[in-house]
C-alpha cells in the first residue's frame, strides 16, 4: 500500500491548480459515497487530484488516489485495500476507473457497509451504471456527470480569458449586457471558430494533427474496451460499430433510416438500435428525439449528431461542413443541463419544452420562425446581439 501512496505523490506533485473547472465546485464532497462519470480524456483524473492537492497538505495519507486498473489489484482486493486504509488512519478514497475491476459494486457496497465513516468517491466511463451494476449502489452514491470543456473554460484554459457562466434564462433575457462583456476581453468569432475544432478536450498541444489522433485514440478505446465490456457488444461486432460510426460521421446531422444503415453494414435492424443507444451513452454520439418523453427503448431516434465537434473534425476524412459543426456544438452545450429535442417542423431544436431554436450563419433570418413565442435564431459570426438573434457562441458560457 505504501506504492500506492508513493504513486499519488507523483501524481500530485504533476497535477496543477492553475486551472480548476467549476464543477468542483459543484459537488458534495462532504457526501460519504460519489461517483463521477464522464467520456474518456474530459478531466475525471485531474479533477480527483486537484480536490487532494487543494485539501490534504503533502505526505497525507487521510487522502489515497488510485486506478483500479493497477497492478496492485491483480494480488490485492478493493476490500483490502479499503480496509488498510481505514485502519491506518485513512478518510477519503479516490477509486478511479472503476469499470476495470469486475466486481466494484460490490465490494464497494460492503466497503460502506463496514466504513461508514469512509468517504468514497468513484470515477468512471460515461457507460458505468449505478442502478444495474451488480449491486445496486443508486440509493447509496450521489452521481455526476462531467463534460468536456464549454466555451467559457476553453477560455480560460487556453487563452488565459476568465469570464463567469451564465444560466439560459440570463443569456436569452441580457445578451447586449453579457456580450459586452465578453467583447471588451477578446475577439470571440475567432475564437469560437478554433473552439469547434480543438478545445472541447483538456489536451490540445497546439498541434491539430497530433489533437485529433489523441481523439481517435479515444474513440477507439471507448469501442474497443469500454462498449464490449459494458454494454455486451461482441468484440467482433466492433469493427461493425466502426463502420456505422463512419457513415454517420460523414452525414450528420443525420437523418435517420434504421434499414438503409442495417443495410450498409449488415446487421439487424434491432442491433442498430441496440448500438446507437450504446454510443449514446459512450458520449460518441447524440441522439436527438423530437418527443423525449414518449421515447422508448426500440424507437429510432429523429436525428442523430456526433457527440462534439472536436469528435466530428477528427473523424471526418473529407472537410466538414460548418452548419454541421455549429448544430454539433448548440446540442452538445445544451443537453448537460437542458433538454433538448428535434423540432419536426420549424426551427431547428426545441429547448426545455419552451425555447425554439434556428441556428445558422450571420445572414440568418426569422423567416423559419416567424411570429412564434420564445424563438431565437443562434447566429455565427457576430459579435452582438440584435433583438432576438444572438451569437451563437453565447451558449458556450453556461457552464
Amino acid at each position: 500500500m505504501e506504492n500506492l501512496f508513493q504513486k499519488q505523490e507523483r501524481l500530485l506533485n504533476n497535477t496543477s491548480l492553475d486551472f480548476v473547472r467549476n464543477i468542483m465546485d459543484n459537488i458534495h464532497w462532504e457526501l460519504p459515497l460519489i461517483s463521477i462519470r464522464g467520456s474518456r480524456g474530459v478531466g475525471k483524473t485531474t479533477l480527483m487530484l486537484q480536490y487532494i492537492k487543494q485539501h490534504y497538505p503533502a505526505g497525507s495519507k487521510e487522502a489515497l488516489y488510485c486506478t483500479l486498473d493497477s497492478i496492485y489489484f491483480s494480488t490485492h482486493s478493493l476490500l483490502e485495500l479499503a480496509e488498510h486504509f481505514y485502519l491506518q488512519g485513512g478518510k477519503r478514497l479516490f477509486l478511479d476507473e472503476v469499470h476495470k475491476y469486475p466486481t466494484w459494486s460490490k465490494e464497494i457496497k460492503e466497503i460502506t457497509d463496514l466504513y461508514p465513516q469512509l468517504n468514497i468517491v468513484i470515477s468512471g466511463s460515461s457507460l458505468l451504471n449505478i442502478l444495474n451494476a451488480d449491486a445496486d449502489l443508486s440509493r447509496r452514491c450521489m452521481p455526476y456527470t462531467m463534460p468536456g470543456l464549454s466555451f467559457r473554460e476553453y477560455l480560460k484554459f487556453y487563452e488565459k480569458i476568465d469570464l463567469p457562466s451564465f444560466t439560459l434564462k440570463e443569456v436569452l433575457e441580457n445578451p447586449s449586457e453579457i456580450c459586452s462583456k465578453v467583447n471588451a476581453v477578446c475577439r470571440p468569432v475567432g475564437l469560437f471558430s478554433e473552439y469547434l475544432k480543438a478545445g472541447y478536450y483538456p489536451f490540445y498541444n497546439g498541434n491539430k494533427e497530433d489533437y485529433y489522433i489523441l481523439i481517435e485514440n479515444v474513440v477507439n478505446l471507448i469501442l474497443e474496451q469500454e462498449m464490449p465490456l459494458l454494454c455486451n457488444v461482441e468484440p467482433a461486432y466492433v469493427r461493425k460499430l466502426k463502420a456505422l460510426l463512419e457513415i454517420i460521421s460523414h452525414s450528420v446531422p443525420y437523418e435517420v433510416d434504421i434499414t438503409k444503415l442495417a443495410t450498409s453494414i449488415g446487421i439487424s435492424r434491432l442491433s442498430i438500435l441496440s448500438y446507437l443507444h450504446s454510443l449514446g451513452k459512450a458520449e460518441i454520439l447524440s441522439l436527438l428525439y423530437s418527443d423525449n418523453k414518449s421515447v422508448k427503448k426500440t424507437q429510432k431516434p429523429d436525428k442523430i449528431y456526433i457527440q462534439n465537434p472536436n469528435i466530428l473534425y477528427a473523424l471526418a476524412t473529407n472537410s466538414v461542413e460548418i452548419g454541421t459543426a455549429r448544430e454539433t456544438f448548440i446540442v452538445n452545450q445544451l443537453s448537460y443541463k437542458h433538454t433538448v429535442e428535434y423540432s419536426k417542423k420549424q426551427g431547428d431544436f426545441f429547448v426545455d419544452g419552451k425555447y425554439i431554436f434556428e441556428v445558422g450563419g450571420a445572414d440568418k433570418n426569422f423567416k423559419q420562425i416567424a411570429n412564434l413565442e420564445n424563438s431565437y435564431i443562434l447566429a455565427d459570426g457576430i459579435e452582438f446581439a440584435s433583438g432576438n438573434k444572438l451569437p451563437i457562441w453565447l451558449i458556450g458560457l453556461l457552464y
